[in-house]
């Protein structure tokens, strides 16, 4: 036990237990008197504030994190922000401090060699590298729960060059309208749409006319996942994964209203600005999109 630490204690039990000299607590602790008065007039190593100060500042960038970073990105925080570390020494500090990520049941994944109707074409297979953006989009669906209106939906629109969210709509009917209304709202910062590949799967709302036409007058070119594989879309499924990890299993939403707004700040405010991703470099994916439209300049 540290000098410090073992003063505190008895400070501590003299304050609460005034019956009892130090003599009779050092005795029950089973240290000397001489270690507990030592402690008393104990002063700080330099390396010991050192220490404690680089202890606050990865509870600092943890709690920027609104607690989803775990130490891999805390620690690519930290040196970004001008304090060197490694990865072994963000870990032992925050499990000093008991600080830990949110975290998520790995996917466990069996084979499933599906196939898809012969009208429909895999065209990415799995290949998520591009040169740049708008060149290769995934889209998805996913549920979430309110407590009013019971589940509503999210369709989501990623550039896979990016990794960032383009285009969203959200709504309490899974739709085919819903789906087109992400398509919609991604194309209406790019001037030219035409042999834009979009991976979807094989739901309903993709394969419908209604969606199918969307892609038509754009010039959009519709790749699909093989029944039961969703690993042909893992980029979006990756997302989703991350939003509810991140946000949505950690609140319960009145109304879709409630569910609305915080969405809007998780993507807006969070995911696309703030939250860095190994698989770019660690950027975010503004940063990523903001330096791929500077080297097309």
């Amino acid at each position: 036990i540290r000098k410090r630490t073992i003063a505190e204690i008895v400070a501590f039990i003299q304050n609460h237990l005034t019956n009892y000299s130090v003599s009779q607590l050092c005795s029950a602790l089973k240290f000397p008197r001489s270690t507990y008065y030592k402690a008393l007039v104990c002063v700080p190593s330099n390396k010991r504030i050192e220490y404690e100060k680089f202890g606050r500042k990865v509870k600092q960038a943890f709690e920027d994190s609104k607690r989803r970073y775990g130490a891999v990105k805390l620690c690519r925080v930290l040196n970004g922000a001008g304090t060197p570390c490694s990865i072994k020494r963000v870990q032992r500090h925050m499990a000093e401090q008991g600080l830990r990520s949110v975290v998520v049941k790995k996917y466990n994944h069996h084979a499933n060699h599906g196939s898809i109707p012969d009208d429909k074409v895999n065209i990415l297979k799995r290949d998520f590298e591009t040169e740049t953006i708008n060149q290769k989009w995934c889209t998805d669906i996913t549920y979430i729960h309110v407590q009013k209106e019971g589940w509503t939906y999210l369709a989501s629109v990623m550039d896979l060059c990016s990794r960032k969210i383009i285009g969203y709509a959200y709504g309490t009917s899974m739709t085919a309208e819903l789906a087109v209304k992400a398509v919609e709202n991604a194309c209406l910062n790019v001037r030219d749409t035409k042999g834009i590949i979009l991976h979807s799967d094989l739901g309903s709302q993709y394969t419908s006319k209604t969606f199918e036409d969307c892609l038509s007058r754009k010039e959009i070119l519709h790749s699909f996942s093989r029944k039961g594989n969703p690993y042909d879309n893992a980029c979006m499924e990756s997302f989703h994964s991350v939003l509810k990890k991140e946000e949505i299993y950690l609140h319960t939403y009145q109304d879709s209203k409630e569910a609305r707004r915080a969405i809007f700040e998780y993507i807006e405010g969070w995911y696309n600005r703030k939250r860095i991703h190994s698989s770019i470099g660690y950027l975010t994916p503004q940063q990523k999109e903001d330096e791929e439209l500077k080297k097309a300049a």
